[in-house]
């Protein structure tokens, strides 16, 4: 048995694996580096990483303006606890409000997103009392501690009903999902029907509030909503007096191609939470800003929430660098440019390949949603297969690509084309023609159909 065969055996004895049945965590592979869009295993081999990881490593990996922060805050201050503050939360702040949009202003800094929206629940509810219900999308990924999965709406949420760890006063909305409308309808004909239960939700249910969306779904789907959604949703919770929270974990820090993606429908938030992409993966970082009515409120009120790393300097020390790094990279005009040619690239697999039913997303953020039949949309597999022992079709492609040198994540219905920010032409072709290659395997088991394939990111474009 070699050394890293060992590692492998001694790592699955002893720690679990997430999101699995512990009989699929026996042969993790082991990563000994990765720079710039690539990682690379224990035997040398290079992998593109089409995903940026979970959808963080924005900046790619091994950035030095990144590291040296950290390495310098780790040299002055590693750790102090929240009740003091620090250089670096100041800094954090300052860089962090040079790119929010405006009018969100006070932070809780923690170390993920799911401790992001956890802190956003607790202020909503506490802010909008009696108010407590929080309408959310079946759509969606908040995160994995009891509250945060409680406002998710995917298969994670379910497992975690049968198990009795979740909260109470939790809704779920239609999702603003023109491929698969929950109503039935067509765009534009259809009025934004699911902007529009939303408000009859708030009126007949009582006690609302807050709602939570991704501006852009992540997980579950790179949904991008029509251009009246989120105004429409903004007026509906200013009148009925609803806290709007988007959650940009992942749909933040240019990779729609603005800083957040809610400023493509010229919407601000009440809340916003964001993680990932705000250190681009290099430290664990979490971040929760209000407006300043919300702030305003727990001057005579408590603010019930923290924990021992909170504010943690040498976390918050990577946000300045990577604000920094995000604006220079921008300025290069490099994503625009290969956000355009990855459009084109993933538009034309879709022509090619009878089993992508639809082909949807902005910037460096999309989907390519496998189906069995494009007439039907008969997808191949469904939400409750996830945690079940089929293996999905989306899993069989991606693990082909990985085969050949495409790390590309994969979730029951969707393959996430996700790529760093770092991303070339070149690279992206390298990897779109693996990708060509794998989808023969769902083509194999997909019905011929003169049915084009579905392009919903553009007839719902900003």
């Amino acid at each position: 048995m070699s050394k890293a065969e060992q590692i492998v055996k001694d790592l699955v004895r002893h720690t679990y694996g997430t999101w699995r049945r512990q009989e699929l965590w026996k042969s993790p592979l082991l990563i000994k580096d990765a720079e710039g869009v690539y990682i690379y295993d224990d035997g040398g081999k290079r992998y593109i990483d089409f995903s940026s990881q979970l959808m963080c490593s924005n900046l790619g990996h091994k950035n030095k303006a990144i590291i040296e922060a950290i390495v310098k805050q780790a040299e002055r201050l590693p750790y102090v606890a929240p009740g003091f503050t620090s250089e670096a939360s100041v800094a954090a702040v300052e860089a962090l409000r040079s790119v929010l949009p405006e009018g969100l202003q006070k932070f809780f800094f923690s170390t993920s997103g799911t401790e992001a929206n956890e802190a956003a629940l607790k202020i909503v509810r506490q802010y909008k009392a009696p108010s407590y219900k929080i309408l959310s999308r079946y759509r969606s990924y908040h995160g994995a501690t009891p509250g945060s999965l409680t406002l998710t709406g995917d298969p994670r949420r379910i497992l975690a009903e049968r198990a009795r760890c979740t909260i109470d006063g939790v809704r779920f909305a239609p999702d603003a999902y023109c491929y698969r409308c929950p109503f039935n309808l067509t765009y534009p004909g259809c009025g934004i029907q699911c902007a529009r239960y939303v408000d009859y939700m708030i009126k007949e249910e009582g006690n609302v509030a807050g709602i939570i969306v991704e501006p852009i779904v992540g997980t579950n789907g790179r949904i991008v909503p029509s251009p009246e959604y989120f105004p429409m949703l903004r007026e509906i919770c200013d009148e009925n007096d609803v806290l709007l929270i988007a959650d940009e974990v992942m749909s933040g820090w240019f990779r729609t191609g603005k800083a957040f993606a809610i400023e493509h429908w010229n919407v601000t938030p009440d809340i916003l939470t964001t993680a990932k992409g705000c250190t681009a993966a290099y430290t664990p970082a979490g971040v929760t800003v209000t407006t300043r009515e919300i702030a305003d409120f727990f001057e005579q009120e408590p603010f019930d929430h923290g924990h021992t790393y909170a504010y943690h300097p040498l976390v918050l020390s990577a946000i300045p660098a990577a604000v920094g790094e995000y604006k220079r990279l921008m300025k290069t005009g490099l994503p625009q440019r290969v956000s355009r040619h990855l459009k084109q690239r993933l538009h034309e697999l879709g022509d090619r390949h009878q089993s992508i039913g639809d082909v949807r997303g902005m910037g460096h953020f999309w989907a390519l949603e496998l189906v069995r039949d494009r007439k039907t949309k008969e997808p191949f597999n469904v939400k409750m297969d996830k945690f079940s022992r089929k293996t999905m079709m989306t899993s069989k492609v991606a693990r082909d690509a990985f085969d050949q040198g495409v790390y590309i994540l994969s979730w029951y219905d969707t393959l996430i084309v996700a790529p760093p920010l770092i991303i070339t032409q070149d690279e992206v072709d390298e990897a779109i023609d693996i990708i060509d290659k794998s989808l023969l395997i769902a083509d194999r088991e997909a019905v011929s159909t003169d049915i084009p394939v579905s392009k919903t990111s553009e007839f719902v474009s900003i």
